[in-house]
């Protein structure tokens, strides 16, 4: 059994494991930390962005001053941004199976691995985690293909040029395997390859390995995954979160009796209570809107917006707030809004109650009905006649890269009666800060990590109490800026192993058991010589071995089925469920096709070639081994 670590970022984690002859990706997420190191992208000409300086070095060489630009102290790529991609020579990504997906957040990279890699296999991932997942990509792709650059600089990222930089150029890592953003046609691409899943789904994959989706608690749809044989089972639990906010609580007792359990995705912001940043931020806005001036927010489009707004919503009128505007700018901002309130099985038990009463789950579509909050796909059209000051902009990307955040820091930036209000955890709010300075607007860091803290990883695993814990080197050793706080690591007995980037883990269990199937099929034992004093030899001849029939597994979904008979002319079919199953009754053809759990059963009256056909299209659903 063994682990690839594809990703330095323990909270966009990208692994590999290979267990029982599988080879099974787990998430694939994008570090976006690598934008950092570039202009932002204007959505119109920025005189001051223009106007900045070209890098020169030390000894007076002017070679790179195209490349790059100075602003106050800090130097910055002027190109259009690019990703910190997962490792891609560590092992043969052609070689992978099947993709776990664990939240929307863990599949940003989903585009660059499945159609640059020879990828053939499955990605797994829920409902909602595939919807919003597109939104984000959406939008991430609109962002950045609506301000065309230019000029792409390469020169900066020779070795010996980048030993010269200053840092932080000079420290990143694998500059190499930087890349541009996908397109939409490769997000489609990607996404088609995705089937999607429920909680406690069991998926068969080739007969050999189960693997199951939990509620992992952090996110709509956001899943924790179980990986198990028959006598082994790994737990990988990324992106989870105990406390109560919109999402379906925590499954904590089935990752109990693991022999493995993988942790990643812990809060980015260990010393920091959610509660207490939701009240700052809170009274921050406020504070600021009383006097007279504008709030910016930039964040996702999904996630931590959602409990933002509910809690504005019951702060608004008691603050005093009633009459400010709330807007929410993002090419994908209605489709958020709508998502959220038509996932009510993904929600939490409060929510769900809701819409049967039926209410809206989240209380935006009643700020939305009385105009408090407004939503807008770009600051173009409506949004230019609507717009009103003192007000609270909610927009992307919180990297203050590009998006239609950058036009409200060049617009806010030059007064202190405006504030930016960072919520968002995933980047350093002083680094997004940078290219915009001087700053006269304030700056509050109100960061909401919702996830796991230390404290309750600690609970969790003396909980569930696997034999082996393994986890990114980051959790296994306190905060380099906080080298004296041994409570902000990891602590259980054995100690955790850890891992880091492009590295590759031997995991310390071992297999004791296998379940074996004996067919009947097998040859019958070689003749026996007769009773007899004298020796004979047993006959040479090889005793003849009948074929072997494929195993056949995995599970025929019903719609999809019924969508490939229509392709195949098979008009006119209806579909009845049963207490085993499904019947698929093709009235034309007067046949009937019974989909059971462990069977299926092709049923049709002295028509062969008939029955083939139906045979191989259920066929195209079900694995051979």
């Amino acid at each position: 059994m063994k682990l690839y670590c594809l990703s330095g970022h323990p909270t966009l984690p990208c692994n590999v494991l290979k267990f029982k002859s599988t080879t099974i990706m787990l998430d694939c997420g994008l570090d976006m930390t690598s934008t950092l190191n570039f202009l932002p992208l204007p959505l119109v000409q920025s005189p001051r962005l223009s106007k900045l300086p070209g890098w020169v070095l030390k000894d007076g060489s002017t070679f790179l001053d195209k490349e790059l630009k100075e602003c106050s102290g800090h130097v910055f790529v002027d190109s259009v941004p690019e990703f910190c991609l997962p490792e891609t020579e560590l092992l043969d990504l052609s070689t992978v199976d099947v993709i776990l997906i664990s939240n929307y957040h863990c599949m940003m990279a989903l585009p660059y691995i499945t159609e640059y890699t020879g990828f053939t296999g499955t990605v797994y991932a829920t409902e909602p985690t595939v919807q919003i997942g597109r939104l984000l990509m959406e939008e991430l792709v609109n962002s950045i293909e609506r301000v065309p650059k230019a000029q792409s600089a390469s020169m900066w990222k020779n070795k010996e040029v980048q030993r010269l930089l200053p840092a932080p150029l000079k420290d990143a890592v694998e500059v190499s395997m930087w890349r541009k953003c996908y397109t939409m046609p490769e997000v489609n691409a990607a996404l088609s390859k995705i089937q999607m899943v429920g909680y406690s789904q069991k998926i068969e994959l080739f007969g050999a390995v189960q693997v199951t989706p939990l509620s992992s608690g952090y996110a709509l749809g956001s899943s924790n995954w179980i990986i198990q044989s028959h006598y082994e089972k790994v737990s990988y639990v990324s992106g989870s979160s105990l406390l109560t906010t919109h999402p379906q609580p925590m499954d904590q007792a089935s990752l109990k009796n693991s022999d493995v359990l993988i942790l990643t995705g812990l809060t980015q912001i260990p010393t920091a209570n959610p509660d207490g940043m939701v009240g700052e931020f809170c009274s921050n806005l406020a504070m600021t809107v009383r006097n007279g001036g504008n709030v910016l927010v930039p964040c996702y489009p999904s996630g931590v917006i959602y409990d933002l707004l509910e809690c504005l919503y019951q702060y608004i009128d008691s603050a005093g707030l009633s009459n400010v505007p709330f807007y929410f700018i993002s090419p994908v901002a209605n489709s958020s809004l709508e998502f959220s309130q038509i996932f009510a099985e993904w929600l939490c038990h409060n929510k769900q109650t809701k819409v049967y009463l039926p209410e809206p789950p989240f209380p935006h579509a009643e700020l939305i009905q009385t105009n408090k909050l407004k939503h807008y796909p770009s600051i173009h059209g409506d949004f230019s006649n609507d717009f009103k000051q003192p007000c609270v902009v909610f927009t992307g990307h919180p990297s203050l890269r590009f998006g239609d955040v950058v036009h409200f820091m060049e617009l806010w930036g030059k007064s202190s009666l405006n504030t930016v209000i960072f919520t968002e955890p995933d980047f350093s709010y002083l680094d997004a800060l940078a290219p915009y300075q001087p700053l006269a607007m304030k700056c509050v860091y109100c960061p909401i990590d919702t996830r796991l803290n230390f404290i309750q990883v600690s609970k969790l695993l003396k909980e569930v109490q696997p034999l082996h814990v393994v986890c990114p080197e980051q959790y296994t050793q306190p905060p380099p800026t906080q080298s004296h706080r041994t409570d902000l690591m990891i602590d259980c007995q054995p100690p955790p192993m850890s891992y880091r980037r492009a590295e590759v883990l031997t995991l310390p269990y071992k297999r004791r058991y296998e379940k074996i199937e004996i067919m009947p099929e097998l040859p019958p034992k070689p003749p026996q010589p007769p009773a007899s004093k004298k020796r004979k030899r047993v006959s040479d001849d090889v005793p003849e071995c009948k074929p072997l029939k494929p195993l056949l597994s995995g599970s025929i979904p019903v719609d999809q089925f019924v969508q490939t008979l229509e392709k195949h002319g098979f008009s006119d079919v209806k579909v009845e469920d049963t207490a085993k199953g499904h019947i698929v009754l093709l009235q034309e053809a007067e046949t009937l096709i019974q989909i059971e759990e462990d069977s299926t059963h092709i049923i049709c009256d002295n028509d062969e070639p008939l029955r083939v056909k139906l045979r191989d299209l259920v066929l195209k659903f079900l694995q051979k081994f």
